[in-house]
């Protein structure tokens, strides 16, 4: 009976160092992932924000755009940092933003053109009524 129980007891705890190890072994490959410069979203974040400056986003949508630049410069310093979690998740808030911003300026754009085709419009018609009488 004794030698039941030691022999229980020798599986159990080699049982439970195993699982110990395999814990420890995951949490390394997952810290592993988590210690990756986020380059791809970086690239991403870069071109969104040069797209939204091109789309007029610093004339027509400064608020979104500032937050967007302020977002992505955060970023930089947290990858400078090695955080590369904290400068993941600015670099993806930056884009969004940088995203809003080049939307917006281009229905900003989208509704002068309006504006200013109505105003053409409008001053056809004034051109012809002078022209009938």
């Amino acid at each position: 009976m004794e030698l039941k129980t030691m022999k229980t007891t020798s599986s159990t705890h080699l049982r439970g160092l195993k699982l110990a190890a395999l814990a420890i072994g995951s949490s390394f490959i997952l810290a592993g992932c988590a210690g990756n410069p986020p380059t791809e979203q970086y690239a991403v974040t870069q071109s969104a924000v040069n797209d939204a400056v091109s789309a007029g986003g610093t004339e027509f949508a400064a608020v979104e755009m500032k937050s967007a630049q302020d977002k992505f410069k955060q970023a930089e310093i947290a990858m400078h940092d090695k955080k590369y979690d904290e400068a993941r998740m600015l670099a993806e808030q930056a884009e969004w933003d940088a995203r809003v911003a080049e939307r917006k300026a281009q229905a900003m754009k989208a509704q002068q053109t309006l504006k200013d085709s109505q105003q053409g419009v409008q001053e056809l018609r004034q051109e012809s009524q002078r022209t009938v009488q």
